[in-house]
């Protein structure tokens, strides 16, 4: 039996129907298969720079300086088939098991799938890249006899910096999620991505990017418990009509306005919507204003969601700069408040959001552009899922106006992870599921 009545039709990213009729409990991260799937590669899957590994130790640029003396000159790609061998030997628990590697670049890039079993004999997911990692290592200095001496430095070259430092700084072995000690808070692990590894992982396209980005988001929402009792209900209709593009909502109002629009009219649009589907209806007047009403504040919330997402694509997309996306969280939604004396997004906290966000993106601050932000940051932590997926299709819809590229910061992950369908097209690998 569903447990909830009312249901969504799931649309792609061309705004072709997928499946109709769908229980919206059928997107839950706790029931859907796909986003089951996503979650635990997520935290099992582990990219391996075998190229940068070789390139570091002949120079001796490894973890965070330059070693002169400690070169070492090993033909890493050359032996590349005898290395991914013995790393899934020891990284399996059992021949024939779950362990997979994928080689990209000719072998220079490895996408290793650490088995499922080490992570449920752990209590967090750093089972994969130090299990990964420690491999790496050994398999290398066992390919090459490198003696007691020089064993460290093919480790540095592989783990980076650690544990001198809190994190793997300047590893060649890397999991998309951070360091458990980094994450701000109870369940924040999904969020702490970067938008630019979500951008390179879904190849630009800024539909799957935000629905990618609005997949981990609204995860982490059920893993802080945020998605507890009737808040599941609101988790789930901002993820489907935001993340997911339900009743092709997002991209109707972005074709809609994409040509001409601008924030203002997304926001009309937006509001005859709601009117035309009964989600509001006109309350009392004051003077010459006209109040609004809901008896559904949840989907409204997530008509919203889907308004300020459309607004971004619109303003973004047309300027191709990513560094407008904070004012255009904050003055959609505060347009769309004074349009309908309701609240905006997330009930003004993606409002709250903008304003920091603003400030230390490209403000008088101006620690870094959107791209390096993510859902555990401080400054745009506090949004419920609804924000970074927005900045994640400004990023995609960038030009190249940002200091830190989503190419510069993050290829090695487009180059792996971004190999995956479960990562580059989470819209119909979710429908699929459902």
């Amino acid at each position: 039996m569903a447990k909830y009545s009312e249901t969504i039709d799931l649309y792609d990213d061309a705004g072709k129907l997928l499946k109709s009729g769908v229980s919206l409990e059928k997107i839950s991260p706790l029931v859907n298969p796909a986003t089951r799937k996503l979650i635990d590669l997520t935290k099992r899957t582990i990219a391996v720079n075998l190229g940068g590994i070789e390139a570091g130790l002949k120079t001796g640029k490894i973890a965070k300086g330059n070693i002169l003396g400690r070169e070492l000159d090993l033909d890493i790609a050359g032996n590349k088939d005898a290395i991914v061998a013995k790393i899934k030997e020891m990284v399996q628990v059992e021949d024939g098991d779950d362990t997979n590697i994928r080689e990209f670049g000719g072998g220079k890039l490895l996408l290793v799938e650490v088995p499922k079993v080490r992570l449920d004999a752990a209590s967090t997911y750093d089972a994969a890249v130090t299990s990964v990692a420690s491999a790496t290592t050994y398999a290398i200095v066992e390919q090459f006899g490198i003696d007691m001496f020089n064993a460290s430095t093919v480790k540095a070259a592989v783990w980076g910096s650690y544990p001198h430092t809190m994190d793997m700084v300047g590893a060649n072995v890397t999991s998309v999620l951070s360091n458990p000690q980094n994450n701000e808070g109870l369940g924040y692990a999904l969020r702490n991505i970067p938008v630019n590894h979500v951008v390179m992982m879904t190849k630009r396209n800024a539909m799957q990017g935000a629905a990618l980005s609005s997949t981990l988001e609204q995860a982490g929402m059920f893993e802080m418990g945020n998605a507890i009792g009737p808040f599941e209900r609101a988790q789930l209709l901002t993820y489907a009509y935001q993340g997911l593009n339900a009743n092709n909502m997002v991209y109707d109002l972005v074709k809609e306005n994409g040509q001409t629009g601008t924030i203002g009219t997304v926001v009309q649009s937006v509001v005859e919507k709601a009117i035309e589907d009964k989600v509001i209806v006109p309350g009392k007047k004051g003077g010459y204003f006209q109040f609004y009403d809901t008896k559904d504040p949840m989907l409204w919330n997530a008509y919203a969601a889907a308004g300020t997402m459309a607004a971004t694509m619109v303003n973004c997309g047309a300027g191709r700069f990513a560094q407008a996306v904070s004012s255009t969280l904050l003055y959609f939604n505060d347009l769309l408040e004074h349009e309908t004396g309701l609240p905006g997004c997330d009930y003004g906290r993606v409002m709250g959001t903008a304003v920091g966000f603003s400030f230390f993106s490209h403000s008088i601050y101006g620690g870094g552009g959107p791209g390096v932000f993510n859902g555990n940051h401080v400054v745009t932590r506090h949004a419920a899922g609804v924000a970074i997926p927005c900045v994640v299709a400004a990023a995609a819809l960038d030009a190249g106006t940002q200091m830190f590229s989503p190419e510069s910061t993050s290829k090695v992950y487009g180059d792996t992870f971004g190999q995956v369908d479960v990562f580059n097209a989470p819209i119909q690998q979710i429908a699929n599921g459902v």
